[in-house]
């Protein structure tokens, strides 16, 4: 079953690799692993990476959580994911000021914030597996997906899942939650009304087994995993 991957990057990241010693993620291997196990007539013929920039002034780690994205998102590339990146705003904005759990929010007493918004990432990521089983149609049968598999637990994409699945009724949808076991998180009802399989945690012992290489080639410099990581 010729099966192709799209992930939401920093869905991904938050939701099953930031503070772990996981972030060296080898995808394809991992993204094979468990859809094998789903079925183990699958084969992975495309991934689909999609995330934006880290603004240094924000991160963690400033411009060194920057430069370990870009490692990462070139040792991705050399090991055949097709990236998309997306971008972020940065606007100043009012919400509403907190004040404890009981404390309903209003609107009259607001406070300024600045309001960080991922921007393109999930509409990038929705038109492009929307678009591929499109343009196959005009394929060979053996050369055509059969499979797609979305890595994320974005409520957001469930539309694009439900047109999928109306439009391509041949077309088997996988969704992998990246969800890190011993944290209770649900399983969105969006995703998995319309999923015909679902993973809803992704374990440890699977993270640690699938880890690139601290040197990883490229066509020009290799790559190297960052130190913090």
């Amino acid at each position: 079953m010729r099966t192709a991957f799209f992930i939401d990057g920093y869905n991904l990241f938050y939701g099953l690799l930031a503070n772990t010693p996981y972030k060296w993620l080898d995808l394809p291997a991992l993204l094979t692993h468990i859809t094998a196990i789903e079925n183990p007539n699958s084969k992975t013929v495309a991934i689909y990476y999609f995330s934006s920039p880290v603004k240094p002034d924000l991160a963690s780690r400033g411009t060194q959580s920057k430069e370990a994205q870009d490692a990462y998102i070139r040792a991705l590339k050399a090991c055949g994911v097709s990236v998309t990146m997306g971008r972020h705003t940065l606007e100043p904005a009012q919400a509403p000021r907190f004040v404890d759990k009981s404390t309903r929010p209003s609107r009259q007493d607001k406070v300024a914030i600045w309001k960080l918004e991922e921007k393109e990432t999930d509409v990038n990521l929705a038109v492009s597996m929307y678009r591929l089983l499109s343009k196959q149609q005009a394929l060979n049968t053996e050369d055509q997906i059969q499979q797609v598999v979305l890595v994320s637990a974005d409520t957001d994409i469930g539309p694009a899942l439900r047109a999928i699945k109306e439009d391509f009724p041949h077309i088997t949808i996988g969704v992998i939650l990246p969800h890190r076991e011993g944290i209770k998180r649900g399983a969105p009802g969006t995703l998995r009304n319309q999923a015909n399989w679902m993973r809803t945690i992704v374990k440890n012992e699977e993270l640690a087994a699938h880890q690139l290489p601290d040197k990883v080639p490229t066509k020009k410099k290799p790559v190297f995993k960052p130190d913090y990581w």
